[in-house]
């Protein structure tokens, strides 16, 4: 007696790529496992290290993270910034260091993040995203993740490439005698995400550019080029309110998160921040709302048109039917019609047409068809 055996089934091999597209790529990795998801941009990974208190200012740039360790001192603020994911040896060299739990660095390294907060004894997790406009196209948004582990007195932020977003956090350093200087590494979070924060505000400065003229000429020029970019707004209208709705539920653990890493007196910051985010997110649904109105009028516009070009072509219709009744009649072919032999039978129907159609016009008018 025979039997079939089922056929054999090997496990999922682990993939050579050190950067993956989509998380669906990394199907059958052990957890833990540090491969960067994402978005590949062809800087190099670049490590800068600030060091601060209320008398001293240290940044430099750092090639390797032997370096850190030799920076390593008491009394100091340290914020470590790395701009750039390629190098995945980095974040796990800076993992080991402040012994930073394996599944936050897979999700350092996975871009494709919701904006979070993680809370572990030592540290504290977070995860916002970064908002960008391309000025080359109109409303073309760019985002970037931007992971942040607060520590005792470390603040460690890792962003997918190198821009200007911490530059004003760079400039507020130098004033010796501002509350950067004199708190510790919370306040220098709640900075971080502040930072963040504001840039959304940019862009919806943007936005209002932009759609304040689309307001103004979309019932009277439509056109399919405006439906293009009504349509492009109100994807990244979606977009940006499923990347920053989140930032809501974020800010009000902090706030309630017991960890001796946030002080007291810094907790009121974050409720700052969180009010702004508010003020996004309810912007984001006024804007929704405006571009569902004008994708409403844009749709109306066009079918005014189209009503206005029938009812032309209905009245030219009107017109013409009782025209071309007579001339039908006329035009048979049958021998014994009087009005064939008349001598001004020609001209009487020019002018029975013209009197036809001047009275249909008149009528029209009248019932205010026209």
């Amino acid at each position: 007696m025979n039997s079939t055996l089922p056929p054999e089934r090997h496990a999922p091999q682990q993939s050579d790529k050190t950067v993956l597209s989509s998380a669906a790529d990394k199907s059958g990795l052990p957890p833990g496992t540090l491969i960067h998801i994402g978005e590949k941009h062809e800087a190099a990974c670049k490590i800068s290290i600030t060091q601060y208190n209320a008398d001293t200012l240290i940044r430099h740039d750092a090639v390797s993270i032997a370096e850190m360790k030799q920076l390593q001192s008491t009394g100091v603020i340290t914020w470590i910034n790395v701009d750039g994911l390629s190098d995945i040896h980095i974040v796990e060299s800076i993992g080991q260091e402040l012994n930073i739990h394996p599944l936050v660095l897979e999700d350092i390294l996975s871009t494709h993040q919701r904006p979070k907060l993680e809370e572990y004894e030592d540290f504290l997790y977070m995860v916002i995203k970064g908002i960008n406009l391309d000025q080359e196209k109109i409303f073309s948004l760019q985002y970037e993740q931007i992971s942040i582990l607060l520590l005792a007195n470390y603040v460690v932020t890792f962003k997918e490439k190198a821009d200007d977003t911490f530059d004003p956090i760079y400039n507020h350093l130098q004033n010796r005698n501002g509350r950067l200087r004199q708190f510790g590494s919370d306040y220098l979070a709640y900075v971080i995400l502040d930072t963040i924060v504001d840039e959304y505000f940019v862009v919806e400065d943007n936005l209002d550019e932009i759609i304040d003229p689309l307001e103004d000429n979309i019932l009277f020029n439509s056109n399919k080029a405006m439906l293009q970019t009504v349509q492009q707004i109100r994807r990244g209208l979606i977009s940006m309110k499923r990347n920053i709705s989140p930032l809501r539920e974020l800010l009000v653990t902090i706030q309630r998160a017991d960890t001796p890493l946030l002080q007291e007196k810094t907790l009121r910051y974050y409720g700052d921040v969180y009010d702004h985010v508010l003020r996004v997110t309810d912007s984001l649904e006024s804007y929704r709302e405006r571009i569902s109105a004008m994708h409403d009028i844009y749709l109306s516009s066009i079918s005014n048109k189209l009503n206005e070009t029938m009812k032309i072509l209905t009245i030219f219709a009107s017109i013409f039917i009782p025209l071309t009744f007579i001339a039908g009649i006329y035009g048979m072919n049958f021998e014994y019609m009087p009005e064939l032999k008349w001598r001004w039978a020609y001209p009487t129907i020019w002018v029975i047409f013209i009197m036809i159609g001047v009275g249909l016009l008149i009528f029209f008018k009248r019932k205010k068809w026209m």
